[in-house]
């Protein structure tokens, strides 16, 4: 088991998205890290609800809300006043995000924050994608993926992936603003929307007593990461992993019909013939960010699942 540390944050960051799902956790991290945090968000699929703990336990103006777009002119100028050491992007081709509308619209934002990190003299830019939509079908025997493996995007949220990435090298070597981008397998835990991903779709069937549908015979795989681990890897890239791509992921595979085994505890569910449309199996190397960010995966996806479970009853989900 790898234990959490405190890493040195800077003194004021700004998380965009940050009342988003995976965005309210490493805000969350970041203040218990001392940051001073300002969130921007627009709140179309995020929710004040999310910071209601950080709105708790921040002090003495740690944590500001500015609900705004980031594409509107506007944004630049709340930049440019708050004047944060690091800007984390988590509002990126989020499960919501992936037609060719919020594929469209999360390239604009990519842009829109780079050319406010320009004008307001950022030094840095942590953003995060999905790994699962780089890379295509690979093989079992080259699982788990490592981040020099050749990228085959899938559909456009692929490349609307690869063209982020190269986004992040050209502001590098044109404006020296620095980057790490972390790709994430699928992140699950409390705050989730209901249907975000199998693990809070499964977990909502199994509270309300209903069979959910399975597509398939259920063998496909993904790699499941509890989202306390991603904000833990987001709070290290926020001093370390200068100009890499990280993969964050446990480097399992655990397939949807044994993840419904362990949700529903023994409960029947509905398998459908309706093909997947989908990876077969997806499993991230961490080596690369154990390296440069001393990060790796701790929460055994049974505690993560018990864990979410606690979450979703307590907020009502």
């Amino acid at each position: 088991m790898t234990q959490r540390s405190v890493a040195k944050q800077p003194g004021a960051v700004m998380v965009v998205g940050g009342a988003g799902f995976l965005g309210s956790h490493i805000v969350d991290r970041l203040l218990l890290d001392g940051a001073q945090v300002d969130v921007v968000d627009d709140l179309s699929t995020g929710s004040l609800a999310n910071l209601s703990a950080a709105r708790s336990s921040a002090v003495d103006g740690a944590l500001r809300i500015h609900t705004l777009d980031v594409t509107i002119p506007e944004f630049v100028d709340v930049v440019r006043l708050r004047r944060p050491e690091a800007m984390y992007v988590t509002a990126l081709l989020t499960p919501t995000m992936q037609d060719s509308g919020g594929c469209t619209k999360s390239y604009a934002i990519a842009i829109a924050i780079f050319e406010a990190a320009v004008q307001a003299k950022v030094s840095k830019v942590i953003v995060a994608i999905p790994a699962g939509v780089l890379y295509g079908e690979v093989p079992a025997r080259d699982l788990p993926i490592k981040e020099d493996r050749e990228r085959r995007p899938v559909g456009l949220p692929g490349v609307t992936a690869q063209a982020i990435i190269e986004l992040c090298e050209i502001y590098r070597r044109d404006h020296d603003i620095e980057f790490t981008v972390l790709a994430l397998p699928i992140v699950y835990g409390p705050r989730q929307q209901p249907n975000n991903n199998v693990v809070s779709a499964f977990v909502v069937a199994q509270s309300t007593d209903n069979e959910p549908e399975i597509f398939g015979d259920g063998k496909q795989t993904r790699d499941f990461l509890f989202v306390d681990d991603a904000a833990d890897a987001a709070s290290r890239a926020c001093a370390k992993g200068g100009g890499l791509l990280l993969h964050i992921g446990t480097g399992q595979q655990t397939s949807v019909k044994d993840l419904w085994a362990l949700i529903g505890e023994g409960s029947p569910a509905n398998f459908v013939s309706k093909p997947t449309h989908g990876l077969r199996r997806v499993a991230l190397s961490a080596s690369r960010a154990r390296l440069h960010l001393g990060w790796s995966s701790w929460t055994s996806l049974a505690d993560g699942i018990n864990l979410t479970k606690a979450g979703s009853s307590s907020s009502g989900c």
